[in-house]
């Protein structure tokens, strides 16, 4: 933990060098909380690290500046303090991608960033995202190579606009289907990656799963664009689906309100506070099966008030599963009976 607390205080020393126009030793003291002995071998430590930092006289003081071009042997690059740490912060947030077709691409524009850094300057920006951690979202298992193939093929497809035949797997009803489409967008949402694509059939845009995708032949003939689906792709859900929006009012208990109002669930949503401690949170989505669900992980701290078939239908749910345990347990009793 203090080799931890010790780079990102020195992190915090470049920034505020970078953002002035020159520190002295006591104001850096001053700033970290520590000696300006501490102060002294952190400088030292960063310039052996590779950035550029030097010092003049300033009004009768000895201040600490960073050149224009932050980082010795990166001088082909405009890379800013803060647009590298960006950089760094985001390798470790990108982890949610471990799985993806984007996985192994990623990895290595990383490592040639790394090697134009030099090794003691990577030591050291290695050392940072012990600040920041990221835990990966679950990911369609198995066929990377296969998926990278489909992105491949449904990417030149997007940005040529053409048509496209696709062989898809339906996760409800279980069965292959083959579609015409007009490919619009590739969207990455809750740890996979989705085809937005009109379908000519129905006159409609629908959302396939990019995993579900057993097929794609690409056709000669262009398409023209017939729907403008703006720069928001689902705007109406929470999740991943389309649809004409509801107004929906979700009562949630005093214990939970907090953590509710804490957040934005969905750019159409206010909140009522009521009397009793509890809230009441109204949105304008479409009804579909990730709001139930984001519902449902609530339990008994949470209560429909709108619309009444959202609320059946949530009921329903719990029910059914009340029942179930119900039934698991009797079986354990005559099991623990024999």
């Amino acid at each position: 933990m203090a080799r931890s607390s010790e780079v990102i205080r020195q992190w915090r020393l470049l920034r505020e060098i970078e953002a002035s126009r020159g520190v002295t030793i006591r104001d850096m003291a001053e700033l970290a909380g520590v000696t300006t002995r501490t102060i002294r071998r952190d400088l030292d430590a960063l310039q052996e690290a590779g950035f550029a930092l030097y010092d003049e006289m300033y009004e009768g003081q000895k201040r600490w500046k960073l050149r224009s071009r932050p980082f010795n042997g990166l001088e082909d690059t405009s890379f800013t303090l803060g647009e590298l740490s960006a950089l760094y912060f985001s390798r470790t947030l990108m982890e949610c991608l471990t799985g993806t077709p984007f996985q192994d691409d990623l990895r290595q524009a990383f490592a040639k960033l790394e090697q134009a850094l030099g090794p003691r300057m990577q030591a050291f920006l290695d050392r940072l995202p012990a600040a920041i951690d990221a835990k990966p979202v679950p990911t369609p298992s198995g066929g990377i190579l296969e998926q990278r193939r489909t992105i491949g093929q449904l990417l030149d497809a997007v940005l040529h606009q053409q048509r496209l035949v696709m062989r898809y797997h339906s996760f409800s009803s279980g069965r292959e289907k083959t579609y015409r489409i007009d490919p619009y967008r590739l969207v990455y949402a809750q740890g996979g990656l989705y085809l937005f694509a009109y379908v000519s059939a129905y006159k409609k845009m629908r959302t396939f799963a990019i995993d579900r995708i057993k097929h794609l032949t690409v056709l000669a003939e262009k398409f023209q664009v017939v729907e403008d689906i703006g720069k928001t792709t689902f705007p109406h859900s929470i999740g991943i689906h389309d649809g004409e929006p509801e107004q929906v009012k979700i009562q949630f208990s005093p214990q939970t309100a907090p953590y509710i109002q804490e957040r934005v669930w969905h750019s159409s949503q206010t909140i009522e506070p009521q009397g009793d401690g509890s809230i009441i949170l109204m949105l304008d989505v479409c009804i579909d099966a990730t709001l139930r669900s984001w519902i449902l992980g609530f339990g008994p701290v949470v209560k429909v008030l709108w619309p009444a078939h959202l609320a059946t239908s949530v009921a329903e749910a719990l029910s059914t599963a009340h029942n179930r345990y119900k039934s698991n347990g009797g079986e354990r009793s005559r099991r623990h009976n024999r």
